[in-house]
């Protein structure tokens, strides 16, 4: 498998409910680290994975809404804690939705998996990984 990753990072601010949470129950900030990684078994007509800029291009307009914003106040996660966990998989289903849209590409839509990895310190990070569909 043949896979190409782009990196960028998202300065947000949140708070959890739920007392697993400890002190992060009060409104916080984190930079995330963010690894959008692109996988298909063979390479395009190009031999490429996928267009290098259009893959950065499509992770900054992902992480456009959300950077330096309370996540609080976003309709999108009202009701949500939007532990790193769950913001993986929500900037999974947008780049997602950006490779079905034809954004990175039209050999882009062969891309077989995705993986976006956030990465919340130096010693720890979180990732969700699926197939594409198609």
């Amino acid at each position: 498998m043949f896979s190409l990753t782009v990196r960028d990072h998202v300065m947000i601010a949140h708070s959890f409910r739920g007392a697993i949470f400890g002190p992060a129950q009060g409104l916080h900030g984190a930079t995330y680290l963010v690894d959008a990684e692109f996988r298909r078994r063979s390479l395009d007509a190009d031999g490429l994975v996928v267009d290098i800029g259009k893959a950065g291009e499509a992770l900054k307009a992902v992480l456009a809404p959300i950077n330096y914003r309370n996540l609080d106040e976003l309709a999108d996660f009202e009701g949500r804690n939007t532990t790193t966990e769950f913001l993986a998989r929500w900037i999974w289903q947008r780049l997602a939705e950006a490779i079905a849209a034809g954004t990175l590409g039209e050999a882009a839509r062969d891309l077989e998996a995705l993986k976006v990895t956030l990465g919340e310190s130096h010693v720890a990070w979180a990732a969700y990984e699926a197939d594409l569909p198609g």
